[in-house]
C-alpha cells in the first residue's frame, strides 16, 4: 500500500469533496430507486475516481491495479462461495431460518429478484460502495496516514453512509422486531446496531482489500452478502 510520503497537497481536500460527494449520494439514492438511482451511482463512481486522480492517486490507490485484479477474483469466488455454504446452513436450521425473513419480500417475484440480484446490488450498492469507501476514501486517506487511519475512517463513514437505508429496519425484518419492538425508541436502536455493523463489515472490507491488494476482494463479499440473502429470503418465503 501507499505510504504517507506519497502524500500531496491535494489529498485532504479530496477526502473533504469526496465526503460532500457522498453526502449528496446518499440523500438522492434514499429518494431514488431503478434507473435514476444506477445512473446516479455510475456518475458518483467516475466523479470520485476523478478526485483521486486529481489528488494524485493512481489506480493502486483504489485496488483496481490490473495486477492484482487476478488475485482479487481468486478471493473474491472464494468468499461467495464461503457465504453460500454459511447461508446454505442457516437457511436448514430451523433456529435461525427466520433471520431470512423480511416483509420487503413480500410479493416479489422472479424477475425481480433476477433484477436486484444481477443488476440493482451489483452495480446500485457494491459498486458505489466499494469504489467510494474501499477504493478512493480508504486510497486517499492511506496515502496520507497509512491503512491504520484509512480503514478507521472508510468504516465510520461506511456506518454512518447506513442511517437512511436502516430507518424502518426494525419493522420490515420480523427477527429485528422481537429484539427492538416496534416503537420509536425501538427503531432507534436498530438504526444504531445498522450503523454499528456496518462499520465493523466495512473494517472486515478493508482488511480484505489491504490483504489482497484489490478491490475485488471486498466486492466478492459484498455482493454475495447482499444478493444471496435476496435469494434466500425469496426461497423461505
Amino acid at each position: 500500500m501507499p505510504s504517507r510520503d506519497t502524500d500531496t497537497p491535494r489529498t485532504w481536500p479530496a477526502v473533504c469533496l469526496t465526503v460532500g460527494v457522498l453526502a449528496v449520494a446518499n440523500l438522492l439514492l434514499h429518494r431514488w430507486s431503478g434507473a435514476a438511482a444506477l445512473v446516479t451511482s455510475g456518475v458518483v463512481c467516475g466523479l470520485l475516481l476523478g478526485l483521486l486522480r486529481w489528488a494524485g492517486g493512481t489506480w493502486a490507490d483504489a485496488g483496481l491495479a490490473p495486477g492484482t485484479l487476478r488475485r482479487g477474483a481468486r478471493w473474491a469466488l472464494a468468499l461467495i462461495g464461503l457465504v453460500g455454504v454459511v447461508y446454505l446452513a442457516g437457511a436448514l436450521l430451523p433456529v435461525t431460518r427466520t433471520l431470512f425473513e423480511d416483509r420487503r419480500h413480500e410479493g416479489m417475484d422472479g424477475a425481480e429478484l433476477a433484477l436486484r440480484v444481477w443488476v440493482l446490488v451489483p452495480v446500485g450498492t457494491v459498486l458505489l460502495e466499494e469504489v467510494a469507501f474501499r477504493g478512493v476514501l480508504y486510497g486517499l486517506v492511506a496515502r496520507a496516514r497509512g491503512t491504520g487511519w484509512a480503514t478507521a475512517v472508510s468504516s465510520l463513514l461506511f456506518g454512518l453512509w447506513h442511517v437512511l437505508p436502516s430507518l424502518g429496519l426494525s419493522t420490515a425484518k420480523p427477527a429485528l422486531t422481537t429484539v427492538f419492538g416496534d416503537s420509536a425508541p425501538g427503531a432507534v436502536l436498530a438504526v444504531a446496531a445498522a450503523v454499528l455493523f456496518t462499520a465493523a463489515a466495512g473494517a472486515l472490507f478493508c482488511e480484505l482489500r489491504r490483504r489482497s491488494g484489490s478491490l475485488l476482494a471486498p466486492m466478492g463479499l459484498h455482493w454475495a452478502v447482499n444478493a444471496l440473502g435476496y435469494v434466500f429470503g425469496f426461497l423461505l418465503r
